[in-house]
């Protein structure tokens, strides 16, 4: 179904224009993922770094705000009828990339709230791996959505439900870890939750490439396993 929507983005300038946009506020997530996670584990200051994450996120919602006039504009002008679903899906994902926003915001205020480093231990190690992680595939994330990658979304993806299975355990054991003290704690456990919510929405979009339309944002294991066998 992918493959068809990006065959009309392609083709019809409307459509094109809104898939541009998509792909911009793709891009604009990325860079405040990537500036917020510098602030959260390098402690940096500088005002300036976060108040590009906040424009990065107005800008990441006017986007959204544009995509979806587009569509209704599109729509209103009674065209074909087929259009009607690759502009459905269009709504659905923008609202992924702007939660994104969101949480790059959250994850850049968590420094706020602590007075020394992050502890130089196994566990920020492994919270660094997951950041590196999320931030790997949403450097992938724009091209497997506009090539209609299937084989790279369905890696991604399994790679994707891997780390959020990770995320769940750090916090787990951050939870427990008695040589913590209450502060270190929240800071750690809300990170590692942000960065596994940051995964999941954009396990959302790529669901799109290798999922029908209802249902995008679900991960149906049989049809996983069907379209892993059809290689």
């Amino acid at each position: 179904m992918l493959r068809e929507l990006i065959s009309i983005l392609r083709s019809r300038d409307p459509l094109r224009d809104m898939a541009e946009n998509f792909t911009a506020m793709l891009r604009k997530a990325q860079e405040a993922i990537m500036r917020a996670g510098d602030i959260y584990f390098e402690g940096t200051t500088d005002p300036k770094v976060r108040g590009r994450i906040y424009a990065l996120d107005v800008e990441v919602n006017r986007l959204e705000r544009e995509i979806r006039m587009q569509v209704i504009s599109h729509l209103s002008l009674g065209r074909s009828s087929s259009d009607l679903p690759y502009c459905l899906l269009l709504t659905s994902l923008v609202k992924d990339v702007e939660r994104i926003g969101d949480y790059a915001k959250n994850l850049s205020e968590l420094s706020d709230f602590r007075k020394t480093p992050l502890p130089d231990d196994e566990t920020v190690a492994e919270l660094k791996e997951i950041r590196a992680g999320v931030e790997s595939a949403f450097e992938r994330l724009a091209g497997v959505f506009t090539e209609s990658d299937k084989q790279s979304a369905l890696e991604m993806i399994q790679h994707g439900k891997a780390m959020a299975q990770q995320c769940e355990s750090l916090i787990r054991r951050i939870a427990m870890n008695d040589s913590y003290d209450a502060c270190t704690v929240a800071v750690l456990v809300l990170g590692a939750r942000f960065y596994k919510r940051i995964g999941g929405h954009v396990l959302n979009v790529l669901s799109s490439v290798v999922m029908p339309l209802h249902k995008v944002d679900y991960f149906d294991e049989d049809e996983i396993q069907k379209l892993e066998a059809q290689g």
